[in-house]
């Protein structure tokens, strides 16, 4: 039925030997509700697609219906094409208030020829300053791709196409804020930043190409922990690493959940989306932080230094 958020449509169709199947629709309206744009961002195909739109006048922008404390979610996102440059599509996690935390996809537009920029950032408690910048492997504007946030009591992961481009992770015993008490809900927006997106402001929008469009599929919350509120109380449906969770399967929550790293292949992914597509990272950036780089950029020295110290203890 139309009413479920998943509906899996299976038409069998037999003719002679031949055998037809129709693969399930992801109904986006169950989930996200378009907060802005005066009709700018609309539900098509049936509520399976969301654009949003740009022009002179406004963007547009939407928002998951609930709220999560820990998660993994996924969405495919199709860019802007062409003469983008000024435009800001987002997907990302935010918590209210003053001192929110925060997980960053948006991807800066460009002049037709150019490559995207894929800027990711992380906040918490209000504090960000964390960017990593990266160029992707493909047109993202040409089809649908998938981006997906990680996140559990150890780490945060940004997922590509399922390949890892960046990792932060729990570092509060160095003294490393961390998300970890506010839910978060799922956003999405196509807005103007022309004084900043691209090249640092220096290319604004071009109007004359608009209106501009992004469109948005499949998203995936079924990993993700409902922050829920039950007869006017705020209370948390947590997950654990045995897979109690109101939106999950026991074998799907324990698995993302329980993750306190990566392992050794998707950690060679991860060396190699940042060695050969990173275009910029706040952790090298000396003469923006001349004071000394922010703790966690040295953690894995740090690390080493006092395993060095425990094994002359020792």
């Amino acid at each position: 039925m139309a009413s479920q958020a998943l509906l899996v449509m299976s038409l069998i169709i037999i003719l002679g030997l031949n055998i037809f199947l129709v693969a399930h629709a992801n109904y986006l309206n169950q989930d996200i509700d378009i907060t802005w744009g005066d009709g700018r961002g609309k539900f098509l195909n049936n509520d399976t697609l969301l654009n949003l739109t740009l022009d002179q006048s406004s963007g547009s922008g939407f928002q998951s219906k609930a709220e999560y404390l820990y998660g993994k979610v996924d969405m495919q996102i199709k860019l802007v094409p062409g003469n983008s440059a000024g435009t800001v599509t987002t997907f990302y996690l935010k918590s209210q208030g003053l001192t929110w935390d925060e997980i960053d996809f948006e991807f800066l537009g460009n002049v037709s020829g150019d490559p995207y920029i894929l800027h990711t950032n992380v906040y918490t408690q209000g504090k960000g300053d964390r960017e990593q910048q990266f160029y992707l492997w493909f047109d993202p504007t040409a089809e649908f791709h998938n981006y997906s946030i990680l996140w559990n009591p150890s780490h945060i992961v940004f997922y590509v196409d399922g390949k890892p481009i960046r990792e932060f992770k729990n570092l509060e015993a160095m003294g490393v804020a961390y998300p970890k008490s506010q839910p978060m809900r799922m956003y999405g927006s196509l807005w103007n930043a022309d004084d900043w997106a691209t090249r640092g402001g220096l290319v604004k929008t071009n109007w004359s190409e608009g209106p501009f469009v992004a469109s948005f599929i499949n998203y995936n919350s079924e990993n993700a922990c409902i922050w829920s509120i039950d007869n006017g109380t705020t209370t948390n449906t947590p997950c654990s690493p045995s897979g109690s969770s109101s939106s999950s399967s026991s074998t799907s929550t324990s698995e993302w959940f329980s993750q306190r790293g990566m392992d050794s292949s998707s950690r060679k992914v991860l060396k190699w989306v940042q060695k050969k597509f990173m275009v910029y990272n706040y952790c090298k950036d000396k003469k923006r932080f001349w004071q000394g780089l922010p703790v966690e950029c040295g953690a894995k020295k740090n690390i080493k230094n006092k395993n060095k110290n425990k094994n002359i203890k020792s």
